[in-house]
């Protein structure tokens, strides 16, 4: 059987600025042991308007309306640099307002936990029913609105979660049960927003890549958050819930967790399961993390920049058979870091990118793009952690060089050739890897590049149960233009070969 392909992909963002002072880690935990901070004082006038988010040259990279080389044109800092005539709608997806979104996040409320005002009901309903993705159907779920006095009674008296648009009180989301830490309030607004922007980018990809959601037959969700009650913590399901929604009605699904490396491992799992002939069309989706908004925060204001991390991200890609035209997932080249690897740098690299390319009989210069950790720089290197995809790059270049496969002064050439600059937001698991296969699928197609390797890292030892990494890399190249079944036999030939060949073995028994 074929290898499988990558049929289209999609990206979004969600522009979020209340819900960094109001739900990102870095500024909760900082009001609970520091609530007179001076951070907290001044974070409100570094947050960014919704037009320069849209206007921020690595963002709109994201959704695909500008290239990772031309993204690189722009010199850093990024943050004050302005892309000219820029869209909220991009060639893989959309940066959509937190107003928007704050409806959207109804939209996916299933058993009525969310609360929000008449108002801002009123005027939510009417932007949303111009989305052209979003259907009356879905905006039919948003019902009527409630008064503000109640949703605060909700927040004071039963702990429920403030939502706030424009600094100002606008909803909550109820706790689902009394006792169980699983379903309080903080958890279940955690788990509706992952929801919604794994709806938001999976609406996307359909109506980018022209795809039928009765098409589908089966689900991954790859995020970093996890549903479940104190019975099963974590048991899921994020896949059928927004397959539900995006109208997949033929589709089941399930949920993959490995921290920031979870996209690249679904990704190696849907090919498989098409590559097995169990399902013809299987989408990876994940949805985004409001723990992570300004997570880097201090280090932003202290140097007198916005807050950059003030979007969730989400992104979704449709794996489906081999159609001949679209690239193709090598399975059988597969980098993995595993339990005996280690953990210094040279070993995750080795296990990762030279393994799967010896087994290919492959140099690391054959990957005409390596997409790695693509954390934009932009947020990451004021806050200390460097430019992490050129070091990564760099880090693959010298492993070139000591398997003589370059030389040494070719290593500068090496990471911009072979490398791009990173885009993507501090997500988590949304940089690992996956922000560039949209971009891949394109340039392979229009043969600008023939190999791409996906490289998804992550750190299990976040989970306190192992001090182990975590890591898996694939392969993706151009089609050979043939199909599983070119070159086969038609079936009626096969069976008059097959009965020939009976009779001719019945033949020769009689003669003995």
């Amino acid at each position: 059987m074929s290898f499988a392909v990558i049929k289209g992909a999609g990206y979004v963002l969600v522009h979020t600025p209340d819900m960094i002072m109001h739900n990102g880690t870095t500024q909760t935990t900082e009001k609970i042991v520091n609530p007179e901070s001076e951070y907290l004082k001044a974070l409100p006038k570094h947050l960014r308007k919704y037009e320069d988010v849209v206007n921020y040259p690595p963002n709109q990279t994201y959704i695909g309306e500008i290239t990772p080389e031309k993204l690189a044109e722009y010199e850093m800092p990024w943050f004050d640099k302005k892309v000219e005539n820029a869209s909220r709608f991009g060639k893989y997806g959309e940066i959509m307002p937190q107003d928007e979104f704050i409806g959207l996040m109804k939209i996916a409320d299933a058993f009525d936990l969310v609360m929000l005002t008449d108002e801002f009901t009123k005027q939510v309903k009417e932007k949303l029913n111009k989305h052209p993705l979003i259907t009356e159907e879905m905006v039919s779920k948003i019902k009527e609105g409630s008064d503000l006095e109640s949703i605060k009674e909700q927040i004071e008296k039963h702990h429920a979660e403030a939502i706030y648009n424009d600094e100002k009180l606008v909803g909550c989301v109820k706790r689902a049960h009394d006792v169980d830490i699983n379903l309080n309030a903080h958890v279940m607004f955690e788990n509706l927003v992952v929801k919604a922007s794994g709806i938001l980018s999976m609406l996307n990809l359909f109506e980018k890549n022209d795809i039928d959601p009765k098409n589908i037959d089966y689900v991954v969700e790859c995020s970093e958050e996890a549903c479940g009650d104190m019975n099963q913590r974590g048991g899921g399901n994020f896949a059928k819930a927004i397959a539900e929604v995006c109208g997949c009605d033929n589709a089941t699904g399930s949920d993959t967790r490995g921290f920031c490396a979870a996209p690249t491992h679904a990704l190696i799992e849907a090919a498989s399961l098409v590559k097995a002939g169990t399902y013809d069309n299987v989408v990876i989706v994940a949805g985004g993390a409001t723990a992570k908004l300004g997570m880097n925060g201090k280090d932003h204001v202290k140097k007198e920049m916005p807050i950059l991390e003030d979007t969730l991200g989400g992104f979704a890609v449709l794996v489906s058979k081999n159609d001949g035209v679209n690239p193709v997932i090598r399975t059988d080249l597969i980098g993995k870091h595993t339990v005996g690897t280690g953990s210094s740098p040279q070993a995750v690299i080795t296990s990762l990118i030279t393994n799967p390319l010896d087994k290919g009989n492959m140099k690391i210069t054959d990957i005409d793009k390596y997409s790695v950790e693509m954390q934009n720089p932009d947020i990451t290197k004021p806050a200390g952690a460097g430019d992490v995809p050129t070091a990564n790059y760099k880090m693959i270049g010298a492993l070139g060089v000591k398997r003589k496969e370059l030389d040494r002064k070719e290593l500068p050439q090496f990471v911009k050739k072979h490398g791009m600059a990173g885009w993507a937001p501090t997500q988590g698991h949304i940089p690992s890897g996956v922000p560039y296969i949209g971009f891949a699928k394109d340039e392979i197609i229009a043969g600008t590049i023939k190999k791409a390797m996906i490289v998804g890292k992550g750190s299990l030892f976040l989970g306190r149960m192992t001090n182990l990494f975590d890591g898996v890399s694939v392969i993706i190249e151009a089609n050979s233009g043939e199909t599983e079944t070119q070159g086969a036999l038609p079936a009626e030939a096969l069976k008059k070969m097959v009965a020939e060949a009976m009779r001719e073995f019945a033949s020769k028994l009689c003669e003995e």
